[in-house]
């Protein structure tokens, strides 16, 4: 199972976490979870004016064997007005745009959307129970 939670988080509401969302899927091949603004198809939505998140910003897909990935799928914009970073066991790393990375096996950590232009982020923990 991959347990997702998501805060959303501007400049004064550093290290809040009023409003925090929660989503979960089994580690069944095929399994997705999305993030963006669209509430239609994404489990975690953020605010419909937070316009650095695209419609559908993160992917998550659980792979044949269980183990989960995310991807920043690429928006409608050539440049991102965003940046992603990954968070897991005391190392960070960007995210691409249009890039995938492996979750972490039977662990945990954090995807931050950060804001280019104003002091806000969304922050979605991951946690993969084996």
């Amino acid at each position: 199972m991959l347990e997702l939670t998501m805060a959303t988080v501007s400049g004064a509401e550093a290290g809040a976490t009023a409003g925090m969302l929660m989503a979960d899927a089994p580690s069944e091949p095929g399994a997705v979870l999305r993030v963006g603004r669209d509430k239609s198809v994404c489990r975690l939505a953020t605010p419909d004016d937070w316009l650095f998140v695209s419609r559908v910003h993160l992917e998550f897909l659980c792979g044949p064997d269980g183990s989960w990935q995310v991807t920043w799928l690429r928006g409608s914009q050539p440049d991102p007005s965003s940046e992603v970073r990954l968070m897991a066991g005391g190392y960070a790393q960007p995210l691409a745009y249009g890039g995938t990375v492996p979750l972490p096996r039977g662990g945990n950590g954090e995807i931050v959307i950060q804001d280019r232009t104003a002091p806000r982020s969304v922050n979605v923990g991951f946690y993969h129970e084996l």
